[in-house]
């Protein structure tokens, strides 16, 4: 059997995009994660179990540093937006192989602890699954 090679990536350059405005430069995470769900019936005798997948569902995940101050920063675009459908572009490696995925908008946290840059973590549900964009 052939040996697959793997080429592991670090994300250090990426194009996070919605809409019109690149969003890369306030976020330090991005992660779109797949649930799946498991549905159990269990009949009267001890072989009678039987498992079935549940469809899956994704959501987006985005960390980033607040900014209050900047007319179209990430903070007020979700703020601003909150509840529309938009198409997020996430690439992890600027030009490569990216991943478009749209997204229900929610705004995140306002504030946070003293002494420390202002953060904050929201998730994103998606409608549909990401769609791969190929590299350009």
């Amino acid at each position: 059997m052939p040996q697959v090679e793997a080429k592991p990536i670090v994300l250090r350059d990426c194009l996070v995009r919605a809409d019109t405005y690149d969003f890369e430069k306030a976020i330090s995470g991005v992660t779109i994660t797949p649930t799946t769900g498991n549905v159990t019936f269990n009949g009267l005798t001890p072989d009678a179990t039987f498992n079935f997948p549940t469809a899956t569902t994704w959501a987006t995940q985005m960390d980033y540093a607040q900014d209050w101050e900047t007319e179209d920063s990430l903070s007020m675009f979700l703020y601003q937006h909150e509840g529309e459908l938009i198409t997020l572009l996430f690439e992890p490696q600027r030009g490569g192989l990216g991943w478009e995925v749209d997204i229900y908008i929610a705004p995140g946290s306002i504030g946070g602890q003293v002494n420390t840059v202002a953060t904050s973590s929201v998730t994103h549900g998606v409608q549909g699954r990401p769609r791969p964009i190929p590299a350009v």
